[in-house]
C-alpha cells in the first residue's frame, strides 16, 4: 500500500514588519482585513509587498493605512491605474476601532503594521498599539535577548 505525501503547514506569512517591534514597544494586536483591489492581490501573491514604512492612521471613525507598497506586476491589465502606495482601508468592528481611538487620543500610542498574513482566502493585517522606545529600552532588549541566547547555550551543554 502506497504512503500518501504528508502535507507540510504551509506557512501563511506574507510580510513582516521586523523594525516594528525594535523601534516600538507593542502593548495590544489587533487583526484587520484590507480592501485590496484585483491587482493587489495578484502582487500579494506573488510576494512583492513592503511594510517597513507602513502606518495606521484613524479618520471619521474608520482605520486606514498608508506606506505599504505593493508593487504591481509587469502584466497587470492596462485599464487600471496602480498606485502602488495608495491609502487602503482596514476592516475592523466598532469595538475594536473605539480601543484604538482611546489608545491613541488619550495614552499617545501609535498604530503599526505588525504583518501581513493569509486567513484562508483573505488577506489579514495584525496591528498593534505600541508606544515608542527609547535608546536605552532598545539596549535592555539586546542584553537580555544575549542573554536568553547564552543561557539556552549554556543549559545545552549541562545536560550532556
Amino acid at each position: 500500500m502506497a504512503k500518501k505525501p504528508s502535507k507540510k503547514p504551509a506557512d501563511n506569512t506574507i510580510a513582516k514588519n521586523r523594525s516594528a517591534r525594535h523601534e516600538f514597544a507593542i502593548q495590544d494586536e489587533y487583526e484587520a482585513g484590507m480592501e485590496l483591489q484585483g491587482w493587489e492581490i495578484k502582487a500579494i501573491r506573488h510576494g512583492k509587498v513592503n511594510l517597513t514604512e507602513s502606518y495606521v492612521f484613524l479618520r471619521n471613525g474608520e482605520a486606514f493605512i498608508s506606506g505599504v507598497t505593493i508593487t504591481p506586476l509587469q502584466a497587470a491589465s492596462t485599464h487600471v491605474v496602480a498606485d502602488p502606495t495608495r491609502v487602503r482601508k482596514l476592516l475592523l468592528n466598532r469595538r475594536e476601532l473605539d480601543k484604538l481611538a482611546g489608545a491613541v487620543n488619550r495614552e499617545g500610542q501609535t498604530i503599526v503594521a505588525l504583518t501581513m498574513y493569509w486567513k484562508g482566502s483573505w488577506v489579514k493585517m495584525k496591528i498593534g498599539t505600541a508606544r515608542g522606545k527609547k535608546m536605552h529600552d532598545k539596549r535592555a532588549d539586546a542584553k537580555n535577548r544575549d542573554w536568553q541566547r547564552d543561557k539556552q547555550r549554556i543549559m545545552k551543554h549541562s545536560h550532556r
